[in-house]
């Protein structure tokens, strides 16, 4: 297969390995996004969640020759953006982190429930975090920091 040709935190690059490469090893080992965890490889703990093309997809299920001209974003180029950081502010806040295994995946699930909905409600945002799992915190304060940074980021999303 020719280079796999992508957009990687804004910038473009590519890959030249095979197709069948897991993105979640390619992320982390080709271009050293280390936010981007290996919970399960099999989809069901969030750890590796990434936005393709602004959809929260877990890295660990995707293929490199799936992601052909995607924009794919992790934590270190969503920590770049101002709506990271009133994320940011709103789960230290709430002390919403504790090991911070999840946390990247958790943020951007916020991300992205936030993108298609700016004003959730607790349930709507225990859905929307649904697929990423946490052994620390039981929930109650990243789901209060999703709803307090949807409130302080009046406007963002």
């Amino acid at each position: 297969m020719s280079e796999i040709r992508f957009r990687l935190n804004g910038s473009e690059v590519s890959y030249a390995g095979s197709g069948a490469d897991r993105l979640l090893e390619v992320l982390r080992n080709t271009y050293r996004c280390t936010s981007v965890k290996c919970g399960c490889k099999e989809g069901e703990c969030g750890a590796c969640s990434v936005l393709i093309d602004g959809v929260l997809i877990n890295s660990c299920c995707v293929a490199m020759g799936a992601i052909e001209g995607s924009e794919v974003v992790t934590m270190e180029g969503f920590r770049e953006t101002r709506r990271f950081e009133v994320l940011d502010k709103a789960f230290g806040e709430l002390s919403a982190v504790q090991c911070g295994f999840c946390i990247p995946g958790m943020v951007l699930a916020a991300e992205a429930l936030l993108s298609k909905n700016p004003h959730p409600t607790v349930d709507e945002i225990r859905q929307g975090l649904s697929g990423n799992l946490c052994r620390c915190t039981g929930y109650n304060a990243i789901v209060n920091a999703v709803e307090l940074a949807a409130k302080e980021g009046e406007g963002l999303w």
